[in-house]
């Protein structure tokens, strides 16, 4: 499916697509993700925003019923990213602490290690899971 462009209720740019809960879903929302960087010349985020877009679907094809999911980008400031994943599922994701030897269970830490910020936001159908992030300037006022 190409990727679109359409106005989001709070004015800002925004790419968002619907996708089957599919484990091939991953790849196609990582790639709406790296078109609407490219777009914004945001390109030194696309590691992380297509690795926490990783996370994000995931998260939403394991742990939901839902038989779709839908995935934006947003540009909130010139410099600032919001990538969301909503479900129909009521059920918010849980952190867990696994132990060494397995092998699941570590994608919110993932999210909350890469992400300036994120969260979750109740819907009436079921819940938008969301993550932030962007370029960050340091105390001489250099972007990095």
């Amino acid at each position: 499916m190409p990727a679109t462009a359409a106005p989001s209720p709070t004015g800002h740019p925004a790419y968002s697509d619907t996708f089957r809960c599919t484990p091939h879903s991953a790849s196609e929302a990582r790639s709406l993700v790296r078109t609407a960087l490219y777009a914004w010349t945001l390109d030194d985020l696309t590691d992380t925003a297509a690795l926490i877009t990783s996370e994000l679907t995931t998260n939403t094809i394991r742990h939901t019923a839902s038989r779709t999911m839908r995935v934006t980008i947003t540009r909130l400031e010139p410099e600032l990213i919001r990538i969301g994943v909503v479900d129909k599922s009521k059920k918010f994701p849980v952190p867990c602490k696994p132990t060494d030897e397995e092998t699941q269970g570590r994608g919110l830490a993932v999210i909350e290690r890469l992400a300036h910020r994120w969260g979750v936001d109740p819907l009436p159908w079921g819940k938008r899971v969301w993550a932030e992030l962007g370029r960050r300037t340091d105390a001489t006022g250099t972007t990095r």
